[in-house]
């Protein structure tokens, strides 16, 4: 059958359909409308509508989007796309479409892609991060996605930096979650250029500032120096805990080459262990990880 993948963002939707191949055969984006949830849910149907019409064929339905459903009430929490909050997307779609729709965390989707046909497929354990806005992360073990009572597995961003202190890491950052110093304040892209233009009243992006660390500007290359070794700590924590086989980056600043050429030797550093075995790749399928993953969402949940 068919997959229908659908990525809901801020400020667009963006589904894909995927044959039996692996192939995607459809894509579009269209905006995502949110001055309410009843507009959200009438433009989301129209648009699956639309893309039954162009495929015309049966497909599944998997979606991710920026939050969590509450596993105590079935409705949908912690999304930055307000009106989808404290509302029962998942039952709404089931039965206006009369079929079964899956729904999961977008850092979810982008784990779930590279664990079955990305950069993880080989792998048995798959821990997927995305470094950009801000700091997602989820975990595949053997091709299902690890899921708890807190629906908020994979959420290492909102862990304290290991080991902070002032000294070494600058500053205390308030976090929007109300806590400080969150791993995401430091190593996300946004964290790592807001840290370094508010220090020195500058307003390079993530890739200008790596490059004149590459040149070896000494503001730079401090900055980054720093980025690596936060990055590390943060991940050995991951690793000492779930000992994944690979880690998967994604997002804007998965993008800098020079991370996967500094990191894994910082990381050995911190970890548990005389040898971190443990492989840190790029993505795949890049910014099509997450919708691609949410139309992997229904075959995953029949294999169970």
């Amino acid at each position: 059958m068919l997959r229908l993948g659908l990525d809901v963002g801020g400020t667009k939707v963006e589904g894909v359909v995927v044959n039996e191949m692996n192939k995607v055969i459809f894509q579009k984006r269209i905006p995502t409308l949110k001055a309410s949830y009843g507009e959200f849910l009438d433009n989301l149907l129209s648009f699956i509508m639309e893309i039954k019409v162009a495929v015309n064929a049966p497909f599944s339905i998997g979606i991710g989007l920026p939050g969590a459903i509450d596993p105590t009430t079935g409705k949908i929490k912690n999304c930055n796309c307000l009106v989808l909050n404290g509302h029962d997307l998942k039952h709404d779609l089931a039965v206006a479409l009369d079929q079964a729709v899956f729904i999961a965390n977008d850092a979810d989707c982008f784990a779930l892609s590279e664990a079955m046909d990305g950069a993880g497929a080989e792998e048995k354990t798959v821990f997927g991060v995305i470094i950009g806005t801000g700091c997602g992360g989820g975990v595949v073990v053997n091709k299902q996605l690890l899921s708890g009572p807190n629906a908020i597995a994979g959420e290492w961003g909102h862990n304290t930096l290991p080991g902070y202190h002032a000294s070494e890491d600058g500053v205390s950052q308030p976090c929007y979650c109300g806590k400080s110093n969150c791993v995401e304040k430091f190593i996300s892209g946004t964290g790592f250029t807001e840290r370094f233009n508010n220090r020195l009243g500058c307003s390079l992006t993530a890739a200008e500032i790596i490059a004149a660390a590459e040149l070896g500007d000494s503001e730079a290359l401090g900055h980054y120096r720093h980025f690596i070794d936060a990055f590390a700590r943060s991940l050995a924590s991951v690793i000492n805990t779930i000992d994944p086989h690979v880690i998967v980056l994604g997002g804007g600043l998965s993008n800098a080459e020079s991370i996967y050429r500094d990191l894994p030797v910082a990381v050995s550093r911190y970890v548990f262990s005389e040898h971190c075995c443990t492989k840190i790749v790029k993505a795949a399928y890049g910014d099509s990880s997450g919708v691609r993953g949410a139309s992997w969402l229904p075959a995953m949940h029949s294999a169970k």
